[in-house]
């Protein structure tokens, strides 16, 4: 089977970089609240398909339940900040604990299977934690959601602009691409990708195909549960309409559309289609046309023979100079 090329990693490197640059510089520009506001969720979205990718792209399994990892972040945080006052970054860190805690629950009995089943598995908890949220009222508060949920402080300084949010969720994202990018360069990582193109093969070599499995989805979710956490400190309030199962759609078509196993095409991803629609609002009648356009040519770049491109390139200039 012919495996699918996407962008050199150079180009995907390049892009990133001017994506970051971008919007470090977007505070220094004056821009509207809204504009920040779009920044902020696009950058919590390339965190989410950072994570989804070391599950989906790395390692192979399809996960349609990763917004229940975020959801189970939030709530977390924002429990513990709003009813025991605890810091945002005590409730950080308990959001990363706890999604760990729910991945390890759901990952131990399902990624036995694969496939199709793991989808309809993962997606079936996502729908159950949405309902948990929605009904569970002394607790979450149901429908009416959670208000008036803090913001960070570093320093003594309260973290209460869009511009200096943006700053802390583009550090936290940086410290997340590292991690990731280590860990897929590692033997683990190495394990992973084996495992994905040949299980067997994989087993036969003695990994451990189960374990790696379970760790590999144990840390994606327990970095869902940061951008969670992160996601309520900035909104000050969540309710359960923000954790439906469509969402984990929408994550898992960053990852197919930037390349699986691609950290640099999620993040890029991640950012355009969640500006896009954003930026296509001004154009109502047209803007599905647009988006669905933009998706297709992001899907011909995607399987593109880069090579063969190149090769054709260089045929054409030598004879040139032939001629």
């Amino acid at each position: 089977m012919k495996k699918l090329k996407t962008l050199p990693p150079k180009i995907h490197a390049a892009l990133v970089g001017l994506l970051l640059a971008a919007l470090f510089l977007f505070p220094l520009l004056g821009f509207s609240q809204y504009v920040y506001r779009v920044c902020v969720i696009s950058v919590l979205y390339a965190i989410l398909a950072m994570s989804l990718n070391l599950i989906a792209g790395v390692a192979g399994q399809i996960s349609l339940g990763h917004i229940a990892f975020y959801g189970i972040g939030a709530y977390t945080s924002a429990l513990l900040c709003v009813n025991l006052g605890v810091s945002v970054w005590l409730g950080i860190l308990a959001a990363f604990l706890i999604s760990m805690l729910f991945g390890l629950l759901i990952a131990i009995p399902t990624l036995k299977l694969s496939g199709g089943y793991l989808a309809i598995l993962t997606m079936s908890f996502a729908e159950i934690i949405r309902l948990i949220l929605l009904n569970w009222t002394d607790v979450t508060r149901g429908p009416m959601g959670i208000l008036n949920i803090p913001k960070p402080k570093l320093f003594g300084y309260t973290i209460k602009s869009s511009a200096a949010f943006l700053y802390l969720v583009i550090i936290i994202a940086i410290v997340v691409y590292i991690a990731l990018r280590n860990l897929i360069r590692s033997k683990f990582g190495r394990n992973l990708k084996a495992l994905r193109d040949d299980e067997i093969s994989s087993e036969s070599m003695g990994i451990n195909v189960y374990r790696h499995k379970v760790i590999a989805f144990v840390i994606s979710t327990g970095i869902a549960g940061i951008a969670g956490a992160l996601y309520a400190s900035y909104m000050e309030f969540i309710d359960p309409t923000s954790f439906i199962s469509d969402e984990s759609t929408v994550i898992l078509s960053m990852v197919v559309l930037g390349g699986m196993g691609n950290m640099n095409g999620s993040i890029i991803a991640a950012i355009l289609l969640t500006v896009l629609p954003e930026a296509l609002r001004s154009f109502s009648d047209y803007r599905m046309l647009v988006y669905g356009v933009v998706l297709v040519v992001m899907m011909l770049l995607k399987i593109t023979d880069w090579g063969a491109v190149k090769r054709a390139l260089k045929t054409a200039v030598t004879f040139k100079r032939e001629r």
